[in-house]
């Protein structure tokens, strides 16, 4: 009702205005002004009415009540030019960054992320000089910009110092007239001080995107293993390369890689899986010499090849001589133990002492033991001390603590002199070197590296190499040092392997019994038209090397046992993968061969090796014929189908294509029907790696 009434209202006409009324009311409004003005108070400071002024506001005032605006146009007219041309002039002056400059100086190690914080600018400071020293623009991050100056210091952008005082040059005049703290690029660790870079002021642009020019590498894997393998061996043909020749291996290191892997998660770098190393890692009940003067038995086997029914496998044992712990010589050990920063680590350093104070207590009182430690530098811990003095030698390894740069070699140098000077005739002389492999400092290559053992092997000290940890673990240069010093190589990933190496075969890791063993097969063409070594080939020779007193090659220790399976294709198989030569000679009749006396010989293996001590070798053969062969697989012992079972096994990690149709199943079926005697439980925990491959490999 009330919205309507007022619509009317709106719609009414005003009236007119009645003269008479207007000109009673402006005559009283007037009278009552006139009024107040008579009986108003002086105003203050002056008693005849008015306010003091200067005389520019008694001229200008009355100018404006009369509503003359030339003097307001007049100041607006003077202002906006002055402050047109300082705005240009700051614009002008103003530094320019260049994105493509800022972009090519950024570190080529790592890249800013796109979710991390940029720098924010510190607050202009009214007093504060342009010119501020370093640690006053220090001051200023800490106490204005906490938390943007931490997350720039993870972002380790790096500047090149020609770029930063070109960026200076150009900004310095900007930074004096504005009176401003300019913003501080944050130092990259290892490339330039941060105090060097706050005391230069410099403009810094927004985080700037990778160019697509190449100028920026970003590591997307931490992981910087080296491991040392090659391709894997070729089928060869038995006409043209009847011949097969290696050095042995007793390593074990790539087994505990494997499992590692397996055991994180993950299936391991088919580069880390080394067959020969997995097959001897486990202890084997061959039938071993039964005196000294004789170091090695040989026991052949030859039985049908689970994954290819077409082929055979010749499978070669090797049983070591087993000295007994009451006749075992006197040790004389040098640890040489790498304490760089790279091994502050908990499965580094700290698993390292354990391990070798299970070492120590394993040993007898007449050995002795030193400690030389490396870094960036070298240095004798412990001088030759009897194990007698146990607690000096324990109290030594416990104090070691990590840090610095690794220079390898010189601590080679000084483990090798110290060895030299405790040297016990007759005895065991070796240098253990407990590492990551992550030499960088002085000679770090591995053929430098190389040369250097070489020279120290012919003081008659033997070497063990021990890796430790995993991200840079440089597994490479481990086998290089163990195959050219006279020694071994092992990964000691948990406390139990320590254990199992340093401990349980104690005997087999520190007293040899052979070295420089080579290995020669002989296969008759006659019988066999093709074959595949399985597993060592960083350990390959030349043919004339087996006769070669000068070439290095593999040691053994007390009761060492060494494998080495072939796969062999029979002749007239439907599995032959070459054609016969065109223009070879052709095969003799049964009839040609009948008077041959080497006719049942399926091959022939000889064996090479040195007494230590001695630098001429002595030869051992063994023919292999029918009297070797069994018809399946089942009738063959335990220990030789497990041994099989796990060179299936590391041959289908290595994504050997001969396995390709062989499941992991079936694997773990063949060594859980030959896992046999288990007592340290090494074959139980095999099953276990199998299932967990089988599982990651269906992900």
């Amino acid at each position: 009702m009330m919205d309507k009434e007022l619509e009317k209202l709106s719609r009414l006409t005003p009236p007119a205005v009645d003269p008479q009324a207007r000109a009673r009311a402006l005559a009283a409004a007037m009278q009552a002004f006139d009024s107040a003005e008579n009986n108003a108070a002086a105003a203050q400071g002056n008693a005849k009415g008015w306010r003091p002024s200067s005389i520019i506001n008694w001229i200008w005032s009355p100018a404006v009540n009369k509503k003359f605006l030339a003097g307001s146009a007049l100041a607006t007219l003077l202002v906006i030019p002055a402050a047109g041309y300082l705005t240009f002039e700051l614009a002008r002056n103003q530094p320019i960054v260049d994105q493509e400059k800022i972009a090519g100086t950024v570190s080529k190690n790592e890249v800013p992320k796109p979710s991390e914080p940029r720098l924010s600018e510190a607050p202009a400071e009214e007093n504060r000089p342009a010119q501020s020293s370093a640690a006053d623009s220090a001051q200023i991050l800490q106490d204005k910009e906490p938390q943007a100056a931490k997350s720039a210091a993870e972002l380790r952008a790096e500047f090149d110092a020609g770029e930063i005082a070109a960026l200076k040059s150009k900004s310095e005049d900007s930074v004096a007239a504005l009176g401003m703290a300019k913003r501080a690029a944050p130092a990259a660790p290892g490339v330039v001080a941060q105090g060097q870079l706050l005391a230069e002021p410099m403009a810094v642009a927004p985080s700037p995107v990778p160019p697509a020019d190449g100028r920026m590498q970003i590591q997307l894997d931490p992981s910087r293993e080296r491991f040392a393998n090659a391709a894997a061996n070729p089928i060869k043909s038995v006409a043209t390369d009847p011949v097969s020749t290696f050095s042995a291996d007793v390593d074990s290191a790539s087994y505990s890689f494997v499992r590692r892997s397996l055991t994180g998660g993950a299936m391991p770098d088919p580069q880390s899986v080394r067959v020969e190393e997995m097959i001897n890692y486990f202890p084997y009940d061959w039938p071993g010499p039964e005196k000294a003067d004789q170091p090695f038995k040989a026991t052949v086997t030859v039985m049908p090849t689970p994954w290819n029914h077409d082929t055979e496998l010749m499978h070669v044992a090797i049983k070591g001589y087993d000295i007994a712990p009451a006749t075992a010589p006197h040790a004389n050990l040098v640890f040489l133990i790498d304490v760089s920063g790279s091994m502050d680590e908990p499965d580094k350093l700290p698993l390292l002492k354990s391990a070798f104070r299970l070492l120590v207590n394993r040993l007898k009182a007449d050995d002795t033991v030193s400690i030389v430690t490396y870094a960036g530098n070298a240095g004798t811990v412990l001088e030759p001390t009897r194990v007698a003095e146990k607690s000096k030698i324990l109290s030594a390894i416990d104090r070691l603590e990590a840090g610095g740069s690794t220079g390898g070699a010189e601590g080679i140098e000084a483990a090798y002199d110290l060895a030299k000077k405790a040297f016990v005739k007759d005895g065991v002389n070796r240098v253990m070197l407990a590492t990551d492999g992550d030499f960088n400092v002085g000679p770090s290559s591995d053929e430098d590296l190389k040369r250097i053992i070489e020279e120290k092997r012919k003081d008659g000290i033997f070497l063990t190499v021990l890796g430790f940890g995993r991200g840079n673990l440089n597994d490479s240069l481990m086998q290089t040092l163990a195959q050219n010093g006279n020694g071994s190589a092992a990964y000691i990933d948990t406390l139990g392997e320590a254990q199992k190496t340093l401990v349980e075969e104690a005997g087999s890791t520190l007293f040899p019994i052979a070295k420089d063993v080579k290995f020669q097969v002989e296969f008759n063409p006659e019988r066999i038209a093709e074959y595949r070594l399985i597993g060592y080939e960083t350990r390959a020779l030349k043919r004339e090397d087996f006769n070669n007193d000068r070439v290095d090659a593999g040691d053994i220790g007390s009761g060492h046992s060494v494998t080495a399976i072939y796969e062999i294709t029979p002749k007239g198989s439907p599995a032959v993968m070459n054609d016969d030569l065109r223009y070879g000679v052709p095969s003799k009749a049964p009839a040609e061969a009948s008077g041959s006396a080497h006719q049942g010989e399926f091959a022939f293996v000889k064996m090479r090796y040195k007494r230590p001590g001695e630098e001429k070798s002595a030869l051992i053969t063994t023919p292999v014929g029918d009297g070797n062969a069994v018809a399946t697989i089942d009738a063959a012992p335990e220990d030789v189908r497990f041994s099989v079972a796990v060179a299936a096994f590391g041959q289908k990690l290595s994504r050997t294509s001969a396995l390709d149709a062989y499941s992991y199943q079936a694997i773990a079926d063949l060594a859980a029907a030959s896992r046999g005697a288990d007592p340290f439980g090494y074959r139980s925990d095999f099953l276990g790696l199998i299932r967990l491959a089988d599982g990651l490999s269906q992900r």
